[in-house]
């Protein structure tokens, strides 16, 4: 007899009371499991006393810099990260994600977004997304693997990637080298009112970490007047 799957564990980190338990609440409505923290200090216990499926996180903590956490958590694992905070400027949007962040909301929020955004990186970051036609896709000697999540360079190293760099990438190697619109890169994008600056900087930035000549790119093009597409051919394998 099958046994029933775990609810997906949620640490909720934020130094306001009311807003930690208003969340936990609400969570636990829908299904999930939920652990509660103040501050850096206690969300660290927290990811050491067990599995963690997702990290809800505020940045304006009183002992850590919440960005600071967020890169220390990419740092350590492939544990997704939503960042929840009254910081809604663009910049700190394109930072944090930067930083490794699976996605940002600023307060207020809607608190079923909230569930279901969470839903959809807990998907996309389990591998329940949609089939692929391999686990790794292979390109002018880097190798991604789906699944995992994981760039690896054609040295061998692995090369760090945030949630944006991931999707955008995923994106780029699934267009069969056709151009990708900045409206489907946004369509695609974790962050659906990212303007056309914050993708032309996330297109930058992954760039940067592909080793890619700004001034004259050889792996993500630019197409004028279309987007951005990936040079070459993609190989899949299991």
């Amino acid at each position: 007899m099958p046994q029933p799957v775990a609810a997906p564990v949620l640490l909720i980190v934020d130094d306001d009371r009311d807003i930690r338990n208003l969340l936990a609440d609400h969570l636990e409505q829908h299904g999930f499991r939920t652990v509660k923290a103040a501050d850096g200090r206690s969300m660290q216990a927290a990811l050491e006393a067990g599995p963690v499926d997702l990290v809800v996180l505020d940045l304006n903590l009183p002992d850590q810099d919440g960005l600071s956490l967020c890169r220390s958590i990419r740092d350590a694992s492939r544990t997704p990260v939503i960042i929840l905070t009254a910081r809604g400027d663009p910049i700190d949007r394109i930072v944090g994600l930067e930083m490794g962040a699976d996605d940002y909301m600023a307060k207020p929020f809607e608190p079923r977004e909230l569930v279901a955004r969470i839903r959809t990186v807990l998907r996309r970051t389990s591998g329940g997304s949609d089939p692929v036609e391999g686990r790794h896709a292979d390109f002018s000697g880097w190798s991604l693997d789906i699944a995992a999540r994981a760039l690896t360079a054609p040295d061998g190293r692995l090369a760090p990637l945030s949630g944006a760099d991931f999707d955008l990438l995923n994106a780029l190697i699934r267009n069969g080298g056709k151009p990708l619109s900045r409206e489907r890169i946004r369509a695609l994008s974790t962050v659906a009112d990212a303007d056309d600056r914050a993708i032309d900087l996330r297109v930058s930035r992954l760039r940067q970490k592909l080793g890619d000549d700004a001034k004259n790119p050889a792996l993500i093009r630019t197409v004028r007047s279309l987007g951005y597409m990936l040079a070459g051919p993609v190989t899949w394998r299991a």
